[in-house]
């Protein structure tokens, strides 16, 4: 299983051309980030130039506009490439021993504006390597133009506002009258490397925003504001969830207690969703030889990414994925057709050495623990298999409150067919049935080509989270390769041997990276199932500590999961303090309570609710677990 931390990476790594998944506005746009391109900007080049919508257009020329603004205003920085990008545009410049920062911004991106009235078209010729050479005298641009001529493609410049770029094209029309002066702004500055390789000389990236009216940029602007305020980093450390500790090391998450309550609950849950459909649980090592991921294609195709082991006489990989093991588990039984589908279930953590400047929290880790689940069926049994996941699916994700405005990315090979494990036969049979279960199962999906994975077409499902960004997460993968690389096979009605097929699917993605998603999603206040403090007991002073303890055992045994805070603190205080940390319900207990036996509450989502019976409480705290509200 491809887990999702292979989307939304940003720059490329070694797994070149992986997929990227950009939100924005609640759009999702894909870009193949590949080796950056002789033009004007840099990988992911803006996708593929002749699907470039009007929006990426005025990105494009605005890339230009920017490079204009710092040579009118530093005359002797060196331009490199620039592309347009998921909300904007940037381009990496060389400013030599002059320092850049993000003051700086407000007046270069004056000057763009300034600049902006004068563009009103571009103008486009082809013109020879030495010609090019001489007009762009500098050793970024040479070693582009010499990439060109080695390629035997034409080098083309274009102009626009007294402005000549080495560029392959597509831009803003009339830039003047298309592009509204209010609706950009440049955003920050960052380091880079020349074409993303460390050994390359350090840059100055200027990012800038883009959109098409002002009104849309404000929006992006509200929408990255509010997710600074629910950022999973910020909340995990505040909520006592999880742990980075530079001694263990970056990418290997440590979840405190609380945050391995909220890790357990989503486990338990979507092994909830599978038991009854004839899974079963299976378990498997850590690590295995190299020859089993030989075998299986991915110590070729994932060499620099994974970890190593060495034992005393023999080699080890890390596991990078589950599904070499589980096609040892199924080859060591000798099943017939009468036992097919076979469904096994492992929520298993697989290894990625993924580099450090890219690990962020949950979302980006070395350390990803898939909901992981193999289905080994007939073709004939394709239709219904992906159907039953589909259903896992929506229950799943209507629970977390996602389900609206999703979308399904059916993801199937482009031209580059030496990207891919297996014939055209087999795969044209795979995106043949996954479209007929997508039809079947009224997915609203769209065909994407250069988004499958090495083995097979996969259906990539897209949720919403609160604020309209979307993420890729669940996924259903059909594979006709890799049993036939392990020679896997089942006794057909005739006696005969038959290869069934491999459906990889996983439900939240992996849990690190999508209990960093929920947390955002929820800005940490958990629905009361998952929340890790359901209530707290907050006696009004020393004398009620007693009954607090009553109070909370009759819920501990209900298995709700309580606390106490009898610090010698004001009831205000010790409320505030409550709220701080989300806590679902703040049960108050003082001489009127002791009297009734009851518990004043405080609901975190509903204010304050009558006073409730310790018994009455109960009930409807564990119906609103049990039934997930």
């Amino acid at each position: 299983m491809v887990p999702a931390e292979r989307l939304g990476c940003g720059m490329a790594t070694s797994l070149a051309k992986r997929a990227r998944i950009i939100r924005t506005q609640g759009i999702v746009y894909r870009n193949i980030i590949k080796k950056q391109q002789p033009c004007v900007y840099a990988p992911p080049a803006c996708g593929i130039l002749s699907t470039m919508n009007p929006l990426e257009h005025i990105r494009h020329t605005l890339a230009h506009l920017l490079a204009q603004s710092v040579t009118e205003l530093h005359p002797n920085a060196q331009l490199t490439l620039g592309p347009a990008i998921d909300n904007g545009f940037y381009y990496d410049i060389d400013f030599g021993t002059e320092k850049i920062s993000d003051a700086d911004l407000p007046k270069i991106e004056e000057c763009m504006r300034k600049l902006l009235p004068t563009w009103n078209e571009f103008s486009a010729e082809e013109i020879t390597k030495d010609a090019a050479l001489a007009r762009f005298a500098n050793p970024y641009k040479a070693e582009l133009i010499n990439e060109i001529a080695g390629r035997g493609e034409k080098i083309t410049a274009y102009t626009c506002g007294g402005f000549t770029d080495l560029c392959r094209g597509e831009h803003a029309e009339h830039p003047a009258k298309d592009i509204a002066p209010d609706s950009f702004k440049l955003d920050r500055v960052a380091g880079a490397y020349w074409r993303g390789d460390e050994k390359n000389p350090m840059l100055t990236r200027i990012y800038g925003l883009a959109f098409d009216t002002k009104e849309a940029l404000d929006a992006y602007l509200t929408q990255r504001n509010e997710a600074e305020k629910r950022d999973h980093k910020k909340l995990g450390r505040e909520l006592k969830l999880f742990t980075i500790s530079p001694l263990v090391g970056a990418g290997l998450p440590l979840l405190q207690p609380r945050g391995a309550i909220i890790r357990r609950e989503i486990e338990e849950y979507l092994w909830q969703l599978h038991k009854d459909k004839e899974y079963s649980r299976v378990w498997t090592p850590h690590l295995a030889k190299e020859a089993l991921y030989e075998t299986s294609g991915h110590a070729a195709k994932f060499g620099d990414e994974l970890f190593r082991v060495s034992g005393k006489d023999e080699k080890f990989f890390m596991k990078p994925m589950n599904c070499p093991h589980h096609m040892q588990i199924f080859a060591d039984n000798h099943f017939s057709y009468r036992d097919m589908p076979v469904r096994y279930f492992e929520p298993a953590t697989v290894y990625r050495d993924e580099k450090t400047g890219q690990l962020a929290g949950l979302t980006r880790v070395r350390s990803i623990t898939q909901d992981d689940g193999h289905l080994f069926c007939r073709v004939s049994q394709i239709n219904e298999e992906v159907t039953t996941i589909v259903s896992i699916i929506s229950e799943f994700y209507t629970t977390m409150n996602m389900m609206e405005g999703y979308w399904v990315s059916l993801s199937v090979r482009d031209a580059d067919k030496s990207k891919y494990l297996g014939s055209d036969e087999v795969w044209n049979t795979a995106e043949e049935a996954l479209e007929s279960a997508a039809r079947a199962n009224n997915l609203n999906y769209k065909r994407v080509e250069g988004e499958a994975t090495f083995y097979g077409p996969k259906l990539d499902f897209m949720f919403k989270d609160a604020i309209g960004r979307q993420w890729q997460l669940a996924t259903i993968q059909c594979d006709f390769n890799l049993p036939e690389r392990f020679d896997l096979s089942f006794i057909n009605e005739k006696g005969e041997k038959e290869r069934p097929v491999v459906i990889h699917r996983a439900i939240s993605g992996s849990l690190e990276r999508f209990m960093g998603i929920l947390i955002e999603h929820t800005a940490g206040a958990f629905p009361l199932w998952l929340a890790p403090v359901q209530a707290r007991v907050l006696p009004v002073s020393e004398k009620h500590v007693a009954y607090a303890k009553e109070v909370s055992d009759a819920l501990k045994a209900a298995d709700v999961r309580v606390d106490i805070d009898d610090a010698n603190e004001s009831l205000g205080k010790k409320i505030r303090a409550a709220k701080t940390e989300k806590i679902p319900y703040l049960l108050v207990v003082g001489d009127k309570e002791i009297e009734s036996k009851s518990v004043s509450v405080d609901s975190r989502d509903h204010g304050k609710l009558d006073a409730f019976s310790v018994t009455d409480f109960i009930t409807r705290a564990t119906e609103e677990i049990r039934t997930r509200k």
